[in-house]
């Protein structure tokens, strides 16, 4: 075995020389944007249809009028089945969410784990297929950022070209899922918010192109929205527009609250088997009441799009109600408020997945449902068209990606018919989520601890700074009991002004300034009577190994210092100087500018 992985060693030494010898980076990356491309949208694939078989097995018996009591007990099976292959078989965590990616590309250099890829596959298949209400779109995503991430590190690449596989394969796994190559890009640009130069941006089009390609080879003209756009836009529609607007964002609100707050419940449980319990339990009832809950709801979704609203009475109690309006409306208005909770304690029980898709399935219902409710008001609106509409609204205002929204809608559609009523809602339910909450459910966690990375170039290069890079330990330490004798001749060696001052065990006690002692060091009297203990002082900052580079910069900012000495438990590291940062700031600057 040993002989075996040694050989294979070589010949990618071998392969790295002659590509270094033969083969620019530019013209290697184009050709990884492909097979990043090619293997990010099979991994979507893969998991898309795993899913729809697992599905089919477990309810291809079902009857459309009557409920089966099976899907009381699916979701809790799938998630057990899942915790117990991840912590006993496995023995691995799945990290299938996205902010999982952005964490890589901030706090790791891109490396991700390698065996995030199977975890992924096989935790978030089982999760949806069994009835989970959760999405596929971050599973995929992550998944095939990890094969990008895991290919860079194969082929030893730096950060700057790992993090644009990691994009490239991002942007593939969207175009593969939605075949629509332009929001692949739009997607990685938006969420995984990198500063990319021109060079960039053709990696990330042939690798979307490469993506959306591949799924077409297995779904052939087959997409997951199927939908042909009839009613076209109509200018005296632009108040209704206005108002769905507001609704959506209310709603991006209301999802977004509900995950943070059920988050904050779930993590009370002590134990696993307890989060199991309570989660599987609310969520098989939600579904078993409202049947439509199971899964990812992308024929919900369909259906929406096509002004069928059949679903929400499918394997139903409330079958016999199906022909009431107003029971419609009720309907529709409880799977919108409740789809939020069953994707939020399908996380909390410990299922596996992303919230694109309920993202989506919550915008198609709340416009279908505000087109219904003006319908029994006697004003005729397009379903299909503000069920669409509705969609790119509350991604907008959950991601705080407008843009992919936009193009996203405007792909499946084939057109842009509906671009200004898509601009108008997406901008106005983005506001409003924003106005509320600064950072996207996305970025929240990360932002809270100083781990995002974003299209500001400046806290990007800052982020990606580390204090443990930039210690300097050519200062001469003298100790606490050190005479002013001693001192003085270790000042006459030394080209530095300023010396820590530590104990026998190496403990930061502060530091002495050669500027403030200037006025003694002639005083031979005071040689065997004067301690370093005397002279010294405790500086006004130091810093961690832990702190970020932010942090770091504003503490020579508010002491005016032009070395802060670097301290971790107690025990003295060296200085970080305001002149190396700078300079390595500079450079990392001019590296993420180049073409």
């Amino acid at each position: 075995m040993l002989t075996v992985s040694s050989n294979i060693q070589k010949f990618i030494n071998q392969l790295l020389i002659w590509r270094l010898k033969h083969v620019n980076d530019k013209y290697f990356i184009v050709f990884l944007s492909v097979i990043v491309g090619i293997l990010a949208g099979l991994t979507a694939v893969l998991i898309k249809n795993t899913v729809h078989f697992i599905s089919y097995l477990i309810t291809f018996n079902f009857f459309d009028k009557y409920q089966n009591i099976l899907l009381l007990t699916y979701p809790f099976v799938g998630i057990l089945i899942v915790i117990i292959l991840l912590k006993y078989v496995i023995k691995k965590k799945a990290k299938p969410e996205i902010p999982n990616v952005l964490y890589a590309i901030s706090k790791l250099e891109g490396k991700m784990n390698p065996s995030n890829i199977y975890t992924t596959i096989i935790a978030s298949t089982l999760t949806v297929g069994f009835g989970g209400s959760v999405g596929l779109e971050g599973p995929s995503v992550t998944t095939g950022a990890t094969v990008g991430s895991s290919i860079a590190q194969l082929l030893r690449l730096n950060y700057k070209q790992t993090v644009l596989l990691i994009a490239c394969a991002g942007a593939a796994a969207i175009a593969s899922l939605f075949k629509a190559p332009i929001t692949g890009v739009v997607f990685a640009l938006e969420i995984f918010m990198l500063d990319l130069t021109m060079a960039s941006i053709l990696p990330l089009l042939i690798s979307s192109a490469t993506g959306a390609l591949t799924s077409y080879l297995f779904f052939g003209q087959d997409v997951i929205y199927n939908f042909q756009l009839i009613s076209k836009f109509n200018i005296r529609e632009i108040p209704f527009y206005l108002m769905l607007g507001v609704l959506t964002g209310i709603f991006a609100l209301y999802f977004t609250t509900v995950q943070i707050y059920t988050k904050k419940i779930f993590k009370r449980f002590s134990s696993w088997f307890a989060k199991l319990i309570v989660g599987g339990i609310i969520l098989g009832i939600l579904i078993f009441i409202m049947p439509s809950l199971f899964g990812e709801g992308y024929q919900t979704v369909n259906s929406c799009l096509h002004g069928d609203y059949s679903y929400l009475f499918e394997h139903s109690l409330f079958y016999d109600y199906r022909n009431n309006i107003y029971s419609v409306v009720l309907m529709f208005f409880a799977i919108v408020v409740f789809k939020s909770i069953a994707t939020a304690v399908t996380f909390g029980a410990g299922g596996v997945g992303g919230i694109f898709a309920p993202v989506l399935f919550l915008g198609a219902n709340i416009g279908f449902l505000f087109s219904k409710v003006f319908e029994t008001l006697g004003i005729r609106l397009s379903e299909s068209n503000f069920a669409l509409v509705g969609m790119a609204g509350v991604l907008s205002g959950v991601m705080y990606a407008p843009l992919t929204g936009i193009f996203l809608i405007a792909e499946i559609t084939n057109g842009y018919e509906l671009i200004f009523p898509l601009m108008l809602v997406s901008t106005i339910s983005f506001a409003i989520n924003r106005s509320f909450n600064q950072h996207s459910i996305y970025t929240r966690k990360l932002a809270q601890k100083g781990n995002l990375i974003t299209h500001n170039k400046d806290k990007t290069v800052l982020n990606l700074m580390k204090v443990d890079k930039l210690i300097e330990t050519n200062f001469i330490q003298v100790h606490s009991d050190d005479s002013l004798r001693k001192l003085v001749d270790i000042i006459s060696k030394s080209q530095r002004n300023i010396y820590p001052v530590v104990d026998s065990e190496n403990n930061f006690k502060g530091i002495v300034f050669l500027d403030h002692i200037k006025h003694i060091i002639f005083k031979q009297e005071l040689y065997d009577t004067m301690f370093v203990r005397d002279l010294s002082f405790h500086p006004q900052a130091i810093v961690s190994l832990e702190e970020t580079m932010k942090d770091v910069v504003r503490k020579f900012q508010i002491t005016g210092n032009y070395n802060i000495p670097v301290v971790n438990d107690g025990k003295y590291l060296g200085f970080i100087s305001k002149a190396n940062v700078y300079s390595e700031y500079r450079k990392k600057l001019n590296y993420f500018s180049e073409e």
